[in-house]
């Protein structure tokens, strides 16, 4: 009997998989590390070959850990990073390396794309021009033309490895629908290509792949893939979504006005709202498709802003044998006042995307002889929640009917209570975790779930199988406190522009 589904998770640092019960229990988990290559300054990318290395090795061991035979899984679906691209040729082989959503070379085409009018581009998409799919395609058509040429299809790592998964190719490549405010060239509302960009921007249609939605099952496991995970062949791989938008669906975030935070590798803001209106103001807001039709979860993030706090604990404090635990580390910052005795973090390592600004970096304001790790480490906490109030206020003015009374917390910094209640005193607003933390497996479990039929309401198989905690109540006197430090990082990060554009410069030159 097939009572199982398996959700993965194509990662940044890893992909992990899950096994979950028609209960919507996970059974087991796995994960396999695999590598971020940095070939040359601003540049990250990932070896495909690595990437489908760790995907199998993550079923294969979801399936030994749990003893599950082949035949008791009844879909896969898979989940994975959204901004970035890689290109495939007719066979379904990679033909470039995964162009990583934290590689930053792609700001050579903004302007290229700017010239088209970024308005336009935002009304369409949802989301402005940014280190996302548009760019990134125009980097490989401008600077590598020979393997543009060769290239059948851009897709996603996660897109891929089904597509590995189902012997697909180049003609058979997908992408749902949660990924298009990345895409520069879709309609996001329609579901569909925009003739009208794509033609402006000189990229080839029949590059693009198609749009599905996240619950359509788009193969079968093969014999040789069957053989290598543990799979039967025949089983049913379901298209999938975003690692972003998998995590808000598990989170359970199905309704206008339910608020998220996703603090895992990047941190993000959201709330769910039941119309498209993108942010052209602004240029903040990215408007991004839910799994569900009809719901859309406008949000920014600071690239890799979890990044910042294993490089904190890593690189300054230690390496990883010597370096204090991240529990540790918080009990340290809770000794310290709010404000962090008067220092600001600018966590923007790889420039700031929301919005757009590639020159912006990372920076500590204020820094005396009185300051120590807990300093460094909660002043990083902070400017998570400067940056999530600063998306707030946007939302409010472009949508001031649209109400948030509770934020859920997911991802790994879900588990830091310190963290929670931070964000909470500096936006004034309750914070709750999701009882189980990596809701992106759980919501990637769910949809393969759907896919076959095991569930057939998604929100009330959410409601009943991820209960949240109990709410972190916002200190008001807190919240006045913070408010000062608020309005000085959004002023620093204005004042500090022209010498973050110096040193590009600089760059530049030598």
């Amino acid at each position: 009997m097939a009572d199982y589904t398996i959700g993965i998770d194509v990662g940044t640092q890893g992909t992990k998989a899950a096994l979950m019960n028609t209960k919507g229990q996970i059974v087991a988990e796995s994960f396999a590390p695999s590598r971020l290559i940095r070939p040359a300054p601003d540049q990250i990318e990932q070896d495909p070959d690595d990437l489908l290395s760790a995907g199998i090795a993550s079923i294969r061991d979801v399936m030994e850990k749990a003893g599950c035979r082949p035949g008791e899984v009844a879909a896969v679906a898979l989940a994975g990073q959204m901004a970035g691209i890689m290109g495939i040729g007719r066979d379904g082989q990679a033909v470039t390396p995964y162009d990583s959503w934290l590689d930053q070379r792609c700001g050579a085409c903004w302007d290229d794309l700017r010239e088209i009018g970024e308005t336009k581009i935002i009304k369409l998409t949802g989301g402005p021009i940014t280190y996302a799919h548009g760019p990134k395609v125009l980097w490989w058509k401008k600077f590598r033309p020979d393997q543009y040429r060769q290239i059948a299809s851009f897709v996603q790592p996660a897109s891929w490895l089904a597509m590995q998964l189902c012997g697909l190719d180049g003609s058979q490549a997908f992408i749902d629908h949660t990924y298009l405010h990345f895409s520069g060239f879709a309609d996001t509302r329609q579901r569909i290509w925009s003739d009208e960009l794509l033609q402006t921007s000189g990229v080839e249609r029949n590059k693009m792949p198609r749009i599905v939605r996240p619950a359509d099952i788009v193969g079968h496991v093969t014999q040789s893939m069957a053989e290598a995970t543990g799979l039967l062949a025949g089983t049913p791989v379901a298209a999938g979504c975003g690692d972003t938008a998998a995590s808000i669906f598990g989170a359970g975030v199905t309704q206008a006005g339910m608020a998220i935070d996703v603090a895992g590798t990047a941190s993000v803001f959201g709330v769910a709202v039941d119309r498209f209106a993108p942010d052209t103001t602004n240029r903040t807001l990215l408007f991004a498709p839910s799994v569900l039709d009809g719901l859309y979860t406008p949000m920014a993030y600071i690239n890799g802003g979890g990044l910042c706090l294993k490089w904190l604990r890593d690189e300054i404090f230690g390496d990883e044998e010597q370096a204090p635990s991240y529990r540790r580390l918080d009990e340290m910052a809770a000794q310290i006042a709010p404000g962090s005795d008067r220092l600001l973090f600018i966590p923007h390592f790889s420039g700031r995307v929301c919005p757009n600004d590639g020159v912006v970096r990372g920076s500590w304001i204020g820094l005396s002889w009185t300051h120590g790790r807990s300093h460094l480490f909660r002043s990083a906490i902070e400017s998570f929640a400067y940056e999530y109030a600063m998306y707030l206020d946007i939302l409010r003015r472009q949508l001031p009917d649209v109400a948030v009374s509770q934020v859920i917390n997911v991802g790994g910094g879900a588990k830091s209570h310190l963290m929670q209640q931070i964000k909470a005193d500096v936006l004034g607003i309750p914070w709750t975790a999701a009882a189980y933390s990596d809701t992106g497996l759980l919501g990637t479990g769910v949809l393969a779930g759907l896919s076959v039929g095991l569930f057939d309401d998604p929100v009330k198989t959410l409601q009943m199988i991820n209960q949240q905690t109990e709410p972190v109540q916002p200190d008001m006197s807190r919240h006045q406190l913070y408010q000062p430090y608020r309005q000085a990082y959004q002023d620093a990060l204005t004042a500090l522009r022209p010498v973050y554009a110096a040193l590009q410069e600089h760059q530049r030159k030598d």
